[in-house]
């Protein structure tokens, strides 16, 4: 899988990315995927019992937050839309949540966790940051600390303005106002073998509907 970025063209796709979910928010439930598979991944996400202090990056308007809950201590939920966290703080209403507005890719950690977690982000994450994006990952993260995520490998030949070999497509909102965002099209098989390049044992399966897929894991120590 080769989708990149056409060189130069990194840091606006970037921005056109946030502004488009900054944009999307009032409406991003009415562009949700039609395909069973969802309940497969709330399903995996609870056997992985995601305990004690978690991360969530990208937290979009909390839907998996609400879940964290279920057995975190505490959950820090970060996002780069001031628009979905107002969705998210309004949704969930728990004292055990602390919201952060801030662009992930800029964003540096004040601890450590038990749980990092990221749901529908690592696919918006180009491959030319996929390295410093788990360096991230990595430095937010207790000795002995886990991570799990859950995304989909979905892609309209519509959306593809620049190719299959580029991450970038095209997005738009109801009212027909366009905007590119990344979409990496992991495969599960290849995600894992390059987590494992990089030193992660992340087990990554795809769900037995649908085009989504989940991984959970940890550093190899």
């Amino acid at each position: 899988m080769s989708a990149r970025v056409p060189d130069g063209d990194l840091d606006r796709l970037l921005a056109e990315q946030v502004a488009y979910y900054r944009a999307v928010a009032p409406e991003y439930e009415d562009h949700t995927l039609p395909f069973d598979g969802g309940e497969e991944l709330s399903a995996a996400l609870e056997a992985f019992r995601p305990a004690g202090h978690v991360l969530e990056l990208a937290c979009g308007q909390g839907p998996w937050t609400r879940q964290l809950l279920r057995h975190a201590e505490t959950v820090t939920a970060v996002d780069a839309s001031a628009e979905m966290i107002a969705i998210a703080s309004s949704r969930v209403a728990d004292d055990r949540v602390r919201f952060v507005q801030a662009d992930v890719f800029d964003w540096r950690p004040d601890r450590r966790y038990d749980v990092v977690f990221f749901g529908f982000w690592i696919s918006h994450v180009p491959l030319e940051r996929f390295e410093s994006f788990w360096a991230l990952v990595a430095d937010c993260l207790e000795p002995g600390g886990r991570v799990f995520f859950v995304d989909d490998a979905y892609r309209t030949p519509e959306e593809l303005i620049e190719g299959e070999a580029s991450a970038a497509v095209l997005r738009r909102l109801t009212d027909g106002t366009p905007h590119r965002a990344v979409k990496v099209p992991h495969r599960p098989d290849e995600l894992a073998d390059r987590l494992a390049r990089i030193g992660w044992r992340v087990d990554v399966r795809a769900t037995t509907t649908g085009p989504f897929y989940w991984g959970a894991g940890s550093l190899v120590s």
